[in-house]
């Protein structure tokens, strides 16, 4: 879980995200949902992330942002 994100910091300050060790989890499932990938897949969702990251870095990290904002609260 997570094994993507320690390359991803430069994403996560753009959508406006602090990532604590409380809500890793929950933002692993919110990029999964928002790449359709199986949850804990990390190669597949690792591979979508790189290709949308790569075709428009602005355009993910502001629906990321909108997707971390419009979460269910209490999810995991």
């Amino acid at each position: 879980m997570t094994c993507y994100f320690r390359h991803l910091g430069e994403l996560f300050k753009k959508a406006g995200i602090d990532v604590t060790p409380q809500n890793k989890k929950q933002l692993d499932n919110v990029i999964h949902q928002l790449v359709k990938t199986t949850y804990k897949d990390c190669p597949a969702t690792w591979r979508e992330v790189k290709k949308r990251v790569a075709a428009d870095e602005d355009a993910f990290a502001l629906q990321l942002k909108a997707a971390w904002k419009n979460r269910q609260v209490g999810e995991n």
